[in-house]
């Protein structure tokens, strides 16, 4: 299986300061689905499935990050893609909204789009998947979660409703990401979450997310007056130990995957 759900919300803070946040979250009945599909930025989010081209998530953000809208952004990807029949294709900027399925990818495939958000899947057991991860956004939108928390939770509710037929393929994965134009001391670690391989990749997520937030909240209390005094964040992404936090995997650059 692979679907994929990406969302803009716009909130305000506790200093009453209105911002953007952008998400993306997927799930695959194939390993490593977090290095492949989803891509998000302060500026917008986008989902690559199906026969991936990882360049059009790549390429996609950056042409948002440039000021391009999304339907022009990925428009433009896709004319230059000798595959797109293959390819899905969806993501969402502050304006607006972008989706697309070639007529080559496999049943049961399709898209739609709501207030906000897109939501697209392919090789799944029907429409209900989609459809019922969409009406699990829309039912939680408005909820008090985090927008990472309530990502995992829309994609459990796609899979319950019959999510990919290939149930030959036990080793599955799934990812989520969220990106916002709010600049906290301390990037949230559940924010950029992935589950590489699991047989129940979604409730592994959720495991994940429930301990990231708890390492997040011990984090503050302990250092954050540290992390606000810090001035190297912004530049080299250091945390506590020296690891780069914004480092990613540059797994399959130029390959493709049928997820």
């Amino acid at each position: 299986m692979t679907f994929s759900i990406c969302v803009h919300e716009t909130y305000e803070n506790e200093d009453g300061e209105e911002h953007d946040r952008f998400g993306v979250a997927v799930t695959t009945r194939l390993p490593g689905v977090g290095t492949l599909c989803p891509f998000a930025s302060e500026n917008g989010a986008v989902a690559t499935q199906s026969l991936v081209n990882v360049e059009l998530g790549r390429k996609g953000i950056e042409y948002l990050d440039d000021g391009l809208a999304v339907e022009d952004a990925l428009e433009a990807l896709l004319n230059a893609d000798d595959g797109a029949s293959n390819r899905q294709l969806h993501g969402v900027d502050r304006e607006g909204m972008f989706t697309f399925s070639g007529e080559d990818c496999k049943d049961w495939f399709g898209h739609l789009e709501g207030e906000g958000f897109t939501v697209a899947g392919n090789l799944l057991t029907g429409e209900s998947v989609i459809q019922a991860t969409a009406d699990g956004y829309e039912d939680a939108r408005d909820g008090d979660a985090p927008l990472a928390e309530r990502l995992i939770e829309v994609l459990a509710a796609g899979q319950a409703e019959g999510g990919d037929k290939r149930e030959e393929l036990r080793v599955q994965s799934a990812a989520v990401r969220v990106e916002t134009t709010e600049e906290p001391a301390l990037e949230p670690f559940y924010n950029d979450l992935r589950v590489d391989a699991s047989l129940e990749p979604i409730v592994d997520l959720e495991e994940t997310y429930e301990l990231a937030v708890e390492g997040y909240e011990k984090s503050l209390e302990l250092y954050e007056e540290a992390y606000e005094d810090d001035d190297m964040g912004d530049d080299d992404g250091m945390e506590d130990g020296g690891a780069d936090s914004g480092e990613e995997s540059e797994r399959a650059d130029t390959g493709t995957d049928d997820s």
